[in-house]
């Protein structure tokens, strides 16, 4: 059955669709020996899909891991300097397996990594608007008016931020805990949004994406999600 290449291309795990199509842009795809082009469509049972020359290959079934960032480790591939570790060097499994979604260099917490490029853009991309919580550190005591503004939006470049859950977790000393759900993700927004309120962060985890928890799972370690998680995932992600 035919389908739009860079669907096929992110099964075999070649990223998220978008990194799929850019890809073909790069006229880095051929079908049957032939350059292919955005938006068209192919068969893998029929066609002969390459990549730099080499055959892809469909995995018969797709790897789903939860692994713990540490802080000082990178969510992406990096930018082969080696000057920090990635997630991908935390994470010893034959697949190529790729990040959903990204943390910044200092926060620590949840990385879902698969190699089923179908699932990963449909948990990342905006339109879908999926639930990732945080437990943040900030410093000082945020104030109820200072959280209402937080839960309703926060001018960043000229545009508002999306409603937000936040709530007051306890107090620690001079500081204060604070849970975070957003559905959407600009770049370092917690980040920001906080230090735009007058409580600049000090620690920031992510515990959940969607239905999978961090749970006690410890930094810099993996797991494989279960059965029961990724149906989860799935159902969640449709």
């Amino acid at each position: 059955m035919d389908e739009r290449l860079q669907k096929i291309l992110a099964r075999a795990g070649y990223g998220a669709r978008r990194e799929c199509e850019d890809l073909i842009r790069q006229g880095r795809v051929t079908v049957n020996g032939r350059v292919a082009q955005l938006g068209q469509k192919a068969d893998p049972k029929r066609d002969r899909i390459e990549v730099d020359g080499r055959p892809i290959r469909l995995p018969r079934r797709f790897t789903y891991i939860a692994l713990h960032k540490p802080p000082g480790v990178l969510s992406d591939e990096g930018d082969g300097s080696g000057r920090h570790p990635t997630v991908l060097d935390l994470v010893q499994h034959p697949a190529r397996l790729f990040p959903v979604g990204r943390l910044d260099l200092r926060s620590e917490g949840l990385v879902l990594l698969t190699d089923d490029g179908d699932l990963a853009f449909r948990l990342t991309h905006p339109r879908f608007g999926h639930e990732k919580e945080y437990h943040v550190l900030v410093e000082g005591r945020p104030t109820e008016e200072t959280l209402r503004q937080w839960r309703q939006g926060v001018d960043l470049d000229g545009e508002m931020t999306a409603p937000a859950q936040v709530e007051v977790l306890r107090t620690e000393g001079e500081r204060t805990w604070l849970r975070v759900v957003l559905r959407e993700g600009r770049k370092r927004q917690i980040r920001r949004v906080a230090a735009r309120l007058g409580h600049p962060v000090v620690r920031l985890i992510r515990v959940r994406i969607g239905p999978i928890r961090l749970g006690d799972l410890p930094p810099g370690k993996w797991r494989l999600l279960t059965p029961a998680e990724v149906r989860a995932l799935r159902t969640y992600a449709d």
